[in-house]
């Protein structure tokens, strides 16, 4: 079932996005050569707790699993769901950061990807197709359109590019809680899918990848790769359907 959210309970996601977005913003400006994926979590979990929210990710449980990290890193083959550790960053690498935040009880969610130093430019292309279609499936996040629509839009922007979207994991909605419904979708047929309203809110994030869009996961029980091991490229936003279009709500107010 999808929640419809009041104008209160918008407020204090919104409150929750802006945490994870500066939370965010302070994990990428310390990505760099030689950092330990493990010290960007910990610069993410002080950061949280300093401002008064919990991590949303740690703790989070997927069957049996208990993800055990406060964000994720995902690095070049790596498409989502990284786990920190020693693994120092390298010159050359991606990484992709994907942040949640829990703000007395509401959520928010929001990713990015980051090149350190030089890259080649079809890998510069996947980081800026993959933030492109983010940008314009939420440009279809409106009332009087459907879930397809934002779908389709992504799928678009990237197959045009001569990239893959990933199939197997999708956007959410979220906000009482950190996945919630609709399940959406980075490929689809426009038109389709159930109708959006005001007071969604709707964690849109296409995962893209250089080759083939199939993947799998890592020994770990948690790190998802690329089955073909090429390259993977993440973006995500927290969004609300508004009167006639959306706010995002996890970029950095000025």
């Amino acid at each position: 079932m999808v929640i419809i959210k009041s104008s209160q309970e918008i407020s204090k996601i919104r409150k929750s996005c802006q945490i994870a977005a500066s939370t965010l913003q302070k994990v990428m400006d310390n990505i760099r050569k030689g950092i330990t994926t493990l010290e960007l979590n910990q610069i993410a979990e002080d950061y949280i707790l300093k401002q008064g929210a919990k991590p949303a990710f740690k703790g989070y449980k997927v069957g049996k699993n208990e993800f055990p990290y406060v964000i994720c890193v995902s690095i070049n083959e790596e498409v989502v769901h990284g786990l920190p550790g020693k693994r120092r960053i390298k010159e050359g690498d991606i990484v992709s950061i994907d942040i949640g935040t829990n703000y007395q009880g509401y959520f928010g969610d929001t990713a990015a990807t980051k090149a350190v130093g030089k890259v080649e430019s079809r890998i510069e292309e996947l980081i800026a197709k993959t933030r492109e279609a983010l940008f314009e499936g939420i440009s279809q996040a409106k009332p009087g359109n459907h879930l397809g629509d934002i779908s389709y839009a992504i799928q678009e922007t990237v197959e045009k590019a001569g990239f893959s979207v990933v199939r197997e994991y999708v956007g959410h909605g979220i906000g009482l809680n950190l996945h919630e419904d609709p399940q959406i979708p980075n490929y689809g047929t426009p038109h389709t899918g159930i109708a959006l309203q005001k007071g969604m809110v709707l964690a849109i994030e296409p995962m893209v990848n250089m080759g083939d869009y199939r993947t799998k996961v890592s020994n770990n029980n948690w790190t998802v790769i690329t089955k073909d091991r090429s390259w993977s490229a993440h973006f995500e936003h927290t969004i609300v359907i508004t009167e006639n279009s959306n706010e995002i709500l996890t970029v950095l107010s000025k």
